[in-house]
């Protein structure tokens, strides 16, 4: 069936798989027989306990998860994670963050509430177009843990490699390019994302956490949600989760082992953004603003270096049938985000655009 859909390139909410809300459309009166649409069922029934048991399973089997590590789905999204990360994990009230981003900037200005932060790295001298060196950091001794953004969505920056944390967990925010490529997960003490952008719908995000991590010591004033072990020692549900976020995510994780898992989404990522930045980098018109060695291949921040002209592209390709490519306030022009859903085609046919934009201008 064909439907009247666009090309969509939102940082998130965002596209998501055809076949995976086709699946869904056909299950929302009815699942599986039930009776009942998952929105509609409780949390505490067999048929949703099945559900969630199951998008675990598959998730684990997607990114290699070793058993020695606790998968949560909590309500909040990303933005919760900023707090519940400090005040789970801080023993000695000390943490060290590199900033290369709007995200990690707020996670960073939130834990400070929570105890000593160090700034150990930083790329805002060049408004976060680049990820410094991270090879040898001036890594506390009494860290409890290391921070980072591994991905940063606004200025589409990634990291080609992590950081020599010295021993200590590293905590990666991984929320725009959560299973967009194989990750080690044992290289990490927490890896967590709201999954808007690669995954399912706003309102959930997913915390991967190395069991020895997860504390039952905290100060008694942290709340009973904000807590891990509350969310650990009840399966995810210690109150009404977001089972139509976890529903959807399930169904993702099925099709992307479909499509032959991780390595295959990569293979597909990095050739369709190879599209956009090899047009990009022969433009005379258009540039990025990252350097190349740390370019995401998630979103895709470029400019024509003139504020009007920038506006008169974005302007001119919402006619044109391409949604959500202004950029962000802090680094302006356009951002194509071409997260795991969008197809080639569509970045194809931004390129098209842009290079027929660029004749005629």
């Amino acid at each position: 069936m064909k439907y009247d859909r666009i090309y969509n390139f939102s940082a998130g909410p965002a596209t998501m798989p055809v076949e995976v809300l086709e699946e869904i459309a056909a299950e929302v009166l009815n699942y599986k027989g039930s009776g009942m649409g998952v929105m509609e069922m409780s949390h505490r029934s067999k048929v949703f306990q099945t559900i969630v048991d199951e998008a675990e399973a598959d998730l684990r089997e997607l990114m290699g998860i070793p058993d020695n590590y606790k998968v949560l789905f909590i309500q909040g999204g990303a933005t919760l994670e900023f707090a519940m990360i400090p005040m789970n994990l801080m023993k000695n009230g000390v943490a060290d963050y590199i900033v290369t981003g709007n995200w990690s900037k707020k996670a960073y200005s939130e834990a400070k509430k929570y105890g000593k932060i160090n700034l150990i790295a930083t790329s805002e001298d060049r408004n976060y177009s680049y990820i410094p060196d991270v090879s040898d950091l001036p890594i506390s001794e009494d860290a409890d843990y290391v921070y980072i953004c591994e991905n940063e969505t606004i200025h589409g920056t990634t990291y080609s490699k992590l950081p020599n944390t010295k021993g200590k967990p590293l905590v990666s925010d991984q929320s725009s390019m959560f299973l967009s490529r194989p990750c080690n997960v044992a290289d990490y003490g927490v890896i967590y994302g709201g999954v808007q952008k690669n995954i399912g719908p706003a309102g959930l995000a997913i915390v991967i956490i190395r069991e020895d991590l997860i504390r039952s010591d905290l100060d008694p004033k942290v709340p009973t949600y904000c807590r891990f072990d509350t969310h650990a020692d009840n399966g995810s549900m210690y109150n009404t989760p977001n089972c139509w976020a976890i529903y959807v995510c399930g169904k993702v994780f099925k099709y992307l082992k479909k499509i032959g898992g991780l390595e295959e989404m990569e293979r597909m990522n990095i050739e369709k953004a190879k599209v956009l930045y090899d047009f990009l980098d022969s433009s005379k018109l258009f540039y990025g603003t990252v350097d190349k060695a740390d370019r995401s291949v998630m979103n895709v921040p470029f400019i024509t270096g003139d504020k009007e002209k920038d506006a008169a592209v974005v302007a001119a390709s919402k006619a044109a049938g391409f949604e959500n490519l202004k950029g962000h306030k802090s680094v302006g022009g356009l951002r194509a985000s071409i997260y795991n859903a969008m197809p080639k085609e569509g970045v194809e046919a931004l390129v098209n655009f842009l290079k027929e934009y660029e004749a005629n201008n």
